[in-house]
């Protein structure tokens, strides 16, 4: 992947819906929920705080995040689908 993100945002490469429902049930597409986890793919550098200096982000390559349910602008890249989220809407890291 070639994409390299501004600032404090981050490039995610959301994790699978779930295929079978916890009671077994398998689920059609248009019943699959949108994931909220995923995996980190690229971080921006950082945002500039107030004073001019760069806050770095803390998240980095790798980690397997949290986000909202709606965050973030979905792109398509190689064929691979990515979301790219500013780092104040990740809620966690797992």
């Amino acid at each position: 992947m070639n994409l390299k993100p501004l600032q404090d945002r981050v490039v995610v490469r959301p994790a699978e819906a779930e295929e079978v429902s916890k009671g077994g049930i398998i689920l059609p597409d248009t019943a699959k929920e949108k994931p909220q986890q995923g995996e980190v793919m690229a971080v921006g550098p950082g945002k500039v705080g107030d004073s001019g200096e760069i806050i770095k982000p803390q998240v980095k390559k790798g980690d397997k995040i949290l986000y909202g349910k709606y965050s973030g602008t979905e792109i398509t890249v190689d064929g691979e689908e990515y979301i790219i989220v500013r780092e104040s809407d990740i809620f966690a890291i797992l």
